[in-house]
């Protein structure tokens, strides 16, 4: 009998059916290397680009915000507000005022705590002006600027606060100024974080440019821009 041919038994007919050989496996191609690079440092740049995002996204808020008030501020009316303080210092703590001291040496702590708890500003740790009648200290800081004066001879406190509001708080924040030695720090680790999210953003952009056409365009519209206002139109 050949294939195709039928076997009959009684009334029933069946087709004779050759046996089937199994598939051969399916050979898959190994993954190119440049594939596998690629795959490497798009993963990679991912992880940098979303990690420095969500690090510094407070900070960038901040300080693009800021950026605004920093432009408006002739515009963006503030009342500034000031409180004056006056007491008079303890004669064991007069006593230690008395004699040489350093140009711009704080003041003794025992002094500084006694100033603290009389006008409710503490000069502790901060370079005092010394002259032969009186010690100045200056405790400016950010959206405030605060000092306290001490009579050598009398021991009389002066002290003085000037508050100029919220808005100039955080502008202060943004300069750095009168921030300490911590929002110093900061600053400088927050604009590493931003470097960071900038040219991982731009090599992202790289690796996608070719199915993105208007990427580059708009790279260069953002560095042809500026660039021109600060040539053309800022005098």
């Amino acid at each position: 009998m050949q294939a195709g041919d039928v076997e009959v038994t009684g009334e029933q007919r069946l087709p004779l059916e050759m046996p089937r050989m199994p598939a051969a496996p399916r050979r898959v191609a190994p993954a190119k290397p440049r594939k596998k690079v690629r795959a490497f440092w798009l993963k990679q740049l991912h992880m940098w680009h979303w990690v420095s995002a969500a690090v510094s996204l407070a900070g960038m808020l901040l300080f693009a915000i800021t950026g605004i008030t920093l432009n408006h501020a002739a515009t963006i009316g503030a009342e500034p507000q000031v409180t004056r303080a006056a007491a008079t210092l303890p004669p064991p703590r007069l006593a230690e005022l008395r004699g040489d001291h350093a140009a711009n040496a704080p003041l003794p702590a025992a002094v500084a705590q006694a100033v603290a708890d009389a006008v409710t500003i503490d000069p502790a740790g901060r370079p005092g002006e010394w002259s032969d009648e009186e010690v100045y200290v200056a405790m400016p800081g950010p959206g405030r600027d605060s000092w306290v004066s001490i009579d050598r001879e009398s021991g009389a406190i002066t002290a003085e606060t000037t508050w100029r509001g919220w808005i100039s708080y955080v502008n202060d924040l943004h300069k750095g100024r009168n921030t300490g030695d911590a929002w110093f720090w900061f600053i400088d680790a927050f604009a590493i974080l931003c470097i960071v999210f900038t040219l991982t953003g731009l090599l992202l952009l790289q690796l996608h440019a070719r199915h993105r056409p208007s990427t580059w365009p708009l790279v260069a519209t953002s560095v042809i821009v500026p660039l021109l206002l600060a040539l053309f139109l800022i005098h």
